[in-house]
């Protein structure tokens, strides 16, 4: 790849490209800057353009977003994390398209997480657990229904709740509202969350991401309160899922905005 581009990828089946974190590279750059063209706002790397995987023009349609990205190459230091670069892989993953799929494939696998929502799978035992369950995740799924007019309901079945037709529905016209790069944006926070429910709840600011990230891992740090936190592991996987759902988070709110922010050039 030219060193302007932003990340690669492992080339998967069918010769499409697995997008995956690359290796820590060494910064070759000074300074980074934005700049508009025609096709919307740039990054500038010192005078070169950063391009996608494909070699692409990374090109972003809200200047805002601009902003967002260009901190995160700006942020690293001597050496390139591009792994803790989320917007820039998610504005890579919709430019390149990688998987090819359209829109309406995107809406359909976002919905079909509710049929393996997290909030919905419920225990029976221990009951503390369950307890634990019904007070933290009931006040979620009720929100839901009342701000979606949707029945969802949850079940203790290893087959899951039977979420009724019209529910999906509603759920596909709703997400019908957003564009292509916002739809990226969501299903990456669903990814995250295993969770169409508190995806929504989250993007809808009904949530705070921190509320999120708890509620998806409910079970687990209830077992992390009973038998006890490995430093190590446990709080590195939380930090992590903080910060890829608050950058999917981020860039569906920037990627759904038509404002446009002061132009700034990060150069300071």
């Amino acid at each position: 790849p030219s060193p302007a581009a932003a990340g690669s990828g492992l080339v998967g089946p069918c010769g499409r490209r697995a997008y995956a974190p690359p290796t820590e590279r060494k910064r070759f750059y000074q300074n980074v800057s934005i700049s508009q063209g025609e096709g919307g706002f740039e990054i500038n790397l010192d005078h070169r353009k950063l391009k996608t995987p494909q070699a692409k023009l990374f090109t972003v349609p809200s200047e805002a977003l601009a902003i967002a990205v260009a901190t995160e190459w700006d942020s690293q230091k001597d050496t390139i994390k591009f792994y803790t670069m989320h917007l820039t892989t998610l504005c890579n993953t919709a430019l390149d398209n990688p998987t090819q799929r359209n829109k309406t494939q995107l809406i359909r696998a976002a919905v079909k997480f509710l049929e393996t929502d997290t909030v919905c799978y419920r225990v029976e035992e221990p009951p503390a657990l369950a307890e634990l369950q019904k007070n933290e995740w009931d006040p979620v799924v009720t929100w839901a229904e009342k701000r979606y007019n949707v029945t969802i309901g949850s079940s203790t079945s290893i087959l899951g709740p039977n979420i009724p037709a019209s529910t999906k529905e509603t759920f596909i016209s709703h997400l019908a509202s957003y564009n292509m790069w916002a739809l990226q944006g969501i299903e990456f926070v669903i990814t995250q969350l295993k969770s169409l429910i508190l995806s929504l709840s989250l993007i809808d600011r009904h949530i705070t991401v921190e509320k999120a990230v708890l509620l998806s891992r409910l079970e687990e740090e209830y077992q992390i309160r009973r038998w006890g936190n490995v430093e190590w592991a446990h709080d590195y996987d939380l930090c992590e899922l903080r910060a890829r759902t608050a950058a999917g988070t981020l860039f569906v709110h920037l990627c759904s905005e038509s404002s446009t922010v002061k132009h700034k050039l990060l150069q300071d």
